[in-house]
């Protein structure tokens, strides 16, 4: 079986245009997926870096509207989206130069673009334009419109629109149809109605009608039951077979050669079970989206650092050591932080497996 990165010609560090399309196409003949991971700060790249590298495994990072604002500074306006915009460029072009060092094929996304911050969408074209122009390339791989609140044919019409905007740059996009349930980033659905978080095959087939007609560079993010955030199991009721049926009707539909004609995306995989995650893909799930459980892992590294040196923390000379050792190296942000990217580079490897990503870089 040929590795990804032989049908992408060994490229590395971030890709875009016809080379994601590929990557999308070799994961879903091959049967696997790639994690998706929210960064937020420099140290959450290094860690999914790191973790793909050690996996030899593509990943995708994005940055939310909420985690891009914190990537420019929480003390920054954000009324007309300055900050979000702001943010996401500035994670973009880091990402864009730390990422070839490490190796690895890597697609810069951006996630859940709801109406209401459409402005952000338009602040990051604006500049994925801008890059174009200069370098022939766009500044992200993709983004993902999410308009899955509104109604089917706005949602459609809009993001036709947008797929427009950005098909002359070769530019992927993700929409969602069918609500994502739970919390996540300020966009609640935690009490919306159940039957809103399945989509209906007629749907999918819409959708991929609509804008197979403009460029094949998008992906479909199905609602199966997925939920944000993490809970009991047995809360969440997942339906993957969904996405068989799915696949079906659109292969009817078209004509289609292949039996999954659709990219499709799994959003809320955190606390979802490994059979869960493994027959979603086995349907044409190419992208995982995994946020609150790396949040939890980040946190455990540096939980752990502090509880674990906690007499050395209280002050800046003086510990269990003696009235007058300095405390340095346990208080250097190096140190706490750095334990915190290990502890998510871990989780981020688990999901490499999980997903039969590994090796395949």
């Amino acid at each position: 079986m040929a590795q990804a990165s032989d049908v992408l010609s060994r490229k590395t560090g971030v890709i875009y245009g016809d080379d994601v399309l590929k990557l999308f196409q070799h994961a879903k003949d091959n049967g696997y997926a790639i994690p998706s991971i929210n960064v937020t700060s420099s140290s959450t790249v290094v860690a999914s870096l790191e973790a793909a590298r050690d996996a030899k495994s593509p990943i995708i990072l994005q940055t939310s509207q909420g985690g891009a604002a914190f990537f420019a500074g929480k003390g920054v306006g954000n009324k007309n989206q300055e900050a979000s915009i702001a943010g996401a460029v500035a994670a973009a072009h880091y990402i864009r130069s730390i990422a070839p060092i490490y190796g690895i094929p890597v697609v810069l996304h951006t996630d859940h673009c709801a109406k209401k911050l459409l402005p952000w969408l338009d602040g990051m074209l604006d500049a994925d334009e801008a890059q174009f122009k200069a370098t022939g390339e766009p500044l992200f791989s993709s983004h993902m419109i999410d308009l899955s609140e509104e109604d089917k044919e706005y949602n459609i019409a809009t993001t036709k629109k947008y797929l427009e905007r950005a098909a002359p740059m070769k530019q992927w996009l993700e929409m969602e149809i069918g609500i994502t349930g739970g919390e996540e980033d300020g966009v609640n659905n935690e009490d919306v109605d159940n039957n809103s978080l399945y989509t209906q095959p007629e749907d999918i087939y819409d959708i991929y009608a609509a804008l197979s007609s403009v460029s094949p560079y998008f992906s479909i993010a199905a609602g199966f039951g997925n939920v944000h955030g993490v809970y009991k199991p047995g809360n969440v009721k997942l339906q993957p077979a969904l996405l068989k049926k799915h696949q079906a009707f659109v292969k009817e539909k078209t004509n289609a050669k292949e039996d999954k004609p659709v990219f499709l995306v799994f959003h809320g995989g955190s606390g979802s079970s490994v059979e869960d995650f493994r027959e979603a893909i086995s349907y044409g799930v190419v992208k995982v989206n995994l946020d609150t459980d790396m949040q939890y892992a980040y946190l455990s590294g540096v939980r752990d650092f502090i509880q674990g040196n906690h007499s050395y923390l209280q002050s800046q000379v003086g510990s269990k050591d003696g009235p007058d050792k300095p405390n340095k190296k346990w208080y250097d942000p190096r140190n706490w932080v750095r334990e915190g990217e290990k502890t998510m580079s871990k989780r981020i490897a688990v999901a490499f497996k999980d997903f039969h990503s590994e090796g395949k870089a």
